[in-house]
């Protein structure tokens, strides 16, 4: 089950991290894989992990947040492979911020990055798709898109977004053969938290809300990815996974 063989994904934010995982799960299935990321974050240790599987890999630059650098690395993954039939929109921030410590800036660089980024890639990619008649695309959310965490008021808004764009766009791409889904994981240790998971108080205080009493692993997350990408998956549509050990039962 959950094979992938001659299918095309690109995934975003792949350097390191979920990206990573998920470009490197994805080509244990079978998938050829466009792994990308902003300029000067070396993608070296991710294709070398790809290649290992025996599947194929390209590394491209790209800031989401650039239309051109998006329409590039669209036009190369074709040269490469012809198309794209699995979209991985994964590219995103987090500066944490209280409500009354947030500035313009710092709004805009979030919903640029996190949402506005990863729509118009795939505004570019959803013609492939329904040209083939077949696609996937799945965004990395959150559960902070489903719930609220305090001093992340602009982080937990680009991610809840996310979630709403997912299934209209869902609902418009269906009758081409497109399924559009989000994963919504709970706190993993990646370089984007290691610094707050340092902090034994916040630890503390993320521990206590995972029922399962620990943090999810990049691995498990991108195994929700491949699942979402699969054939098997064709009937999960406008969704939202929660990869997050219970927290947002409470």
């Amino acid at each position: 089950m959950f094979q992938l063989d001659g299918k095309i994904a690109l995934v975003t934010g792949a350097a390191k991290g979920l990206g990573a995982a998920s470009a490197i799960a994805l080509a244990k299935q079978g998938a050829a894989v466009v792994v990308t990321d902003k300029p000067g974050e070396s993608l070296d240790a991710t294709i070398e992990r790809v290649r290992a599987t025996g599947s194929r890999v390209l590394g491209v630059e790209l800031d989401v947040r650039d239309a051109l650098q998006r329409a590039g690395a669209v036009r190369r993954a074709i040269e490469a492979f012809g198309t794209v039939d699995i979209l991985v929109n994964n590219a995103g921030i987090n500066r944490p911020a209280s409500g009354l410590d947030v500035t313009e800036d710092l709004w805009n660089e979030h919903f640029e990055t996190n949402l506005k980024g990863g729509f118009f890639l795939g505004q570019l990619i959803a013609p492939l798709m329904i040209e083939r008649q077949w696609g996937r695309m799945i965004w990395i959310s959150s559960q902070s898109g489903l719930i609220g965490i305090p001093g992340q008021p602009v982080y937990c808004a680009t991610k809840g977004a996310v979630i709403q764009a997912v299934r209209t766009l869902g609902l418009e791409w269906a009758k081409h053969g497109i399924t559009v889904n989000s994963v919504a994981p709970t706190f993993v240790e990646t370089h984007m938290t290691s610094r707050r998971l340092k902090d034994p108080t916040f630890l503390s205080f993320v521990l206590g809300k995972i029922p399962v009493g620990r943090l999810a692993t990049p691995e498990e997350i991108a195994a929700a990815v491949v699942f979402l990408a699969s054939r098997e998956a064709a009937m999960v549509n406008c969704h939202t996974l929660s990869v997050d050990g219970g927290w947002t039962a409470w």
